[in-house]
């Protein structure tokens, strides 16, 4: 018999969660009418700055927070209908190291199996954690593992009941590179044999690199939800620089309706939307000019430009991050 399985893994219609602060009249809402439905098998991304309101839906998914109204299914389950089956249907790696430290590996993942009553026979315990590579450490107590040993046991309990959505709430946080990229590399596995994936990151490159989905939110408000490649269509917007193999004193006229810049001697920049202006014209112009080429190079939009439209913020750190939480 085959199973019916749900189009969306998540959905949420008007979620809203009010918190009341102290020293304020009025409660303050931490998600105001948010609609998002995330694709099942999808690698899905939510962003948003600090403060956003991404970890209170993650933790209203999880049964953490109450929310204040709408509604919210987990695999096409309501979580006020069926709570127990809905939290059964979702593993969450959280950003903090929530390990007992007096617990093995094994005797951590029997339990978190245990909580979610999955009979010992059918219990994968040492199947998950070989595949994280802490196989040689199920003995060990987990005060003694390494802060990363430790961020991949929390996958691990995560995923040790099977759940069918998995969602790592800032998972990288904090770890180095070749950590980082097993951790993606076993997520990405994960997700092909089609377990969808709710990713929260700072690290926007990861989320460029991983994601199919991204959604982002700003001052509890969805601003964008869209197939990454669409989002990234939005700002139109691209660049190209133009070496000359010659230094030049100023641009010729015929550049003047394509605002370039003269960024070096040798060097012409142009910013232009791709949805109306073709990078051959530009070549053109530059030729009929009687300019030659020595080199070009372009940029195009990505999801920091998209971010940092939407929200407003500031700015973003070094290495194409933001400081999402």
């Amino acid at each position: 018999m085959t199973q019916n399985l749900p189009d969306y893994a998540v959905e949420v219609r008007g979620l809203t969660k009010y918190y009341k602060i102290k020293g304020k009249p009025a409660a303050e809402p931490a998600l105001d009418n948010v609609d998002l439905a995330i694709p099942r098998g999808s690698l899905f991304g939510l962003l948003g700055p600090n403060g956003a309101g991404k970890s209170t839906l993650i933790n209203i998914l999880a049964g953490l927070v109450i929310k204040t109204s709408g509604t919210a299914k987990v695999w096409d389950i309501d979580i006020d209908v069926d709570a127990r089956n809905a939290r059964a249907a979702i593993g969450v790696v959280p950003q903090e190291l929530n390990i007992d430290p007096f617990f093995t590996p094994r005797q951590l993942l029997n339990l978190q199996a245990g909580l979610y009553a999955v009979p010992r026979k059918e219990r994968r315990v040492m199947e998950v954690l070989r595949a994280l590579r802490l196989e040689d450490k199920a003995e060990a107590y987990a005060r003694t593992l390494s802060g990363g040993m430790r961020r991949r046991l929390l996958v691990a309990k995560a995923l040790v009941h099977r759940p069918p959505v998995l969602v790592l709430d800032e998972p990288t946080a904090g770890v180095d590179v070749e950590l980082r990229r097993q951790l993606w590399d076993y997520v990405v596995d994960l997700n092909k044999q089609g377990v969808t994936v709710l990713l929260t990151t700072h690290y926007l490159e990861e989320a460029e690199e991983l994601c199919d989905h991204i959604a982002i939110i700003n001052h509890g408000r969805l601003v964008a939800h869209d197939e990454k490649r669409a989002l990234l269509r939005r700002l139109d917007a691209k660049t190209v620089h133009i070496t000359l193999p010659a230094a030049i004193s100023s641009l010729p006229d015929t550049l003047d309706a394509y605002s370039a810049e003269l960024t070096a001697p040798d060097c012409i920049t142009v910013h232009y939307p791709p949805s109306r202006i073709r990078i051959s014209d530009i070549l053109d112009a530059v030729r009929g000019a009687g300019l030659e080429i020595n080199d070009l190079s372009t940029e195009e939009t990505d999801l920091e430009d998209i971010f940092l439209q939407l929200t407003g913020s500031a700015g973003a750190p070094a290495g194409k991050t933001s400081d999402a939480a």
